[in-house]
């Protein structure tokens, strides 16, 4: 990630889908509030962005689409609750982000198998990469 734009871009799109199920939940609020921090971004910044409009850009990198994508997946579990049109939103994101829909899939279901709804790195990259072979 390179411009302050993309990450208020990220930031952005992680906070439309917090909503997409009607509401934020504070586990929610708390890890999009890591996910600012982490990316450099001030409180005052973030805390503006739900006032805003929401002003998505493309991301060029196949792998930070992935890791955005799985960011949202993360998002989209953390409340405890997975919502149905989270599950729809998630897919047209990804598929929007012009990643491979068996792999979003295989992603998915990896996640909600796992207990603390994490994955390893490695089978993130190499779910998406089987399909470029």
């Amino acid at each position: 990630m390179n411009t302050a734009s993309e990450k208020m871009s990220l930031l952005a799109d992680m906070i439309a889908f917090a909503i997409v199920d009607g509401e934020l939940h504070e586990r929610e609020y708390t890890f999009l509030t890591i996910v600012a921090t982490e990316l450099g971004v001030s409180k005052e910044d973030f805390r503006q962005l739900f006032h805003e409009e929401n002003r998505s850009e493309i991301i060029k990198s196949e792998f930070e689409r992935i890791q955005q994508f799985y960011r949202l997946a993360l998002l989209m579990h953390c409340d405890g609750v997975l919502h149905e049109r989270e599950r729809i939103k998630i897919h047209e994101i990804g598929i929007n982000m012009g990643l491979n829909p068996h792999a979003i899939k295989r992603v998915l279901k990896a996640m909600e198998a796992s207990p603390n709804r994490m994955i390893a790195p490695e089978f993130l990259l190499e779910v998406f990469q089987e399909q470029h072979n």
